[in-house]
């Protein structure tokens, strides 16, 4: 196993990298038992680092933070669980490569991190160690990180995205393939309940259960029968 050397596994001695899943073994007390009747709990994992939502609402990270992906204040490494600053209400989240997301009980989304590329969606470049409002989002219900883009389903089914651009990874048919740093829609999907978000492409499941893909190809990622990138 390679080793982690960041403590994003939070858990002491064990420090080998492995699926984030196991993450809620490892921690002890951050994440609660599931409560259908609340906030369920979830974990998620970024580039060297990982996210709890605890069944109170809050949110807590740990691991690399060079560039306030924990969203505490700070850019210090931990590899212990420190509160995400700021956050309260929230029901989701989601790590990408170097920053990570959150969404709120009212559908709002906040990002905090790496920004260089507008993956913060706050209408500017600019890094933060504490959680800023994506700008134009409500009535959302799941986000994703990839490694400098950002996903988010609405709860009409559309899906959204902002950041880096290269390879048509946001999904918006702008033929430039330029880059945002606010939600554009991506093309031609509606009735999405779930999106991922991977290094320089992304996914989307539909309410029939198909699959969709768009951005980079170059190892078949898109799964369509050919190794085109497509935006």
């Amino acid at each position: 196993m390679r080793r982690n050397g960041r403590g994003k596994l939070a858990g002491g001695a064990w420090r080998g990298e492995t699926a984030w899943a196991i993450l809620a073994m490892l921690v002890g007390g951050v994440l609660a038992a599931r409560d259908a009747q609340a906030v369920r709990p979830a974990i998620a994992g970024g580039w060297g680092y990982a996210l709890g939502v605890k069944s109170d609402g809050t949110a807590w990270a740990w691991g690399k933070n060079f560039n306030g992906e924990l969203g505490n204040g700070s850019n210090t490494d931990t590899n212990a669980p420190v509160s995400v600053t700021g956050l309260a209400n929230v029901v989701a989240a989601a790590g990408g490569g170097y920053h990570s997301l959150g969404v709120k009980s009212d559908g709002t989304v906040w990002a905090w991190g790496f920004n260089l590329d507008g993956e913060l969606g706050n209408g500017n470049n600019t890094e933060t160690n504490v959680p800023v409002s994506v700008v134009g989002l409500s009535n959302v219900v799941a986000v994703a990180g990839g490694y400098y883009h950002s996903l988010a389903v609405k709860s009409n089914g559309t899906v959204w995205a902002w950041g880096y651009n290269p390879s048509g990874q946001l999904g918006n048919g702008d033929g430039n393939n330029n880059s945002t740093n606010v939600p554009v829609s991506v093309v031609g999907l509606s009735n999405v309940v779930a999106v991922a978000a991977g290094y320089y492409h992304s996914l989307a499941v539909k309410s029939n259960g198909t699959v969709w893909a768009w951005g980079y190809n170059g190892s078949g990622q898109l799964g369509n029968g050919n190794y085109d990138p497509t935006n």
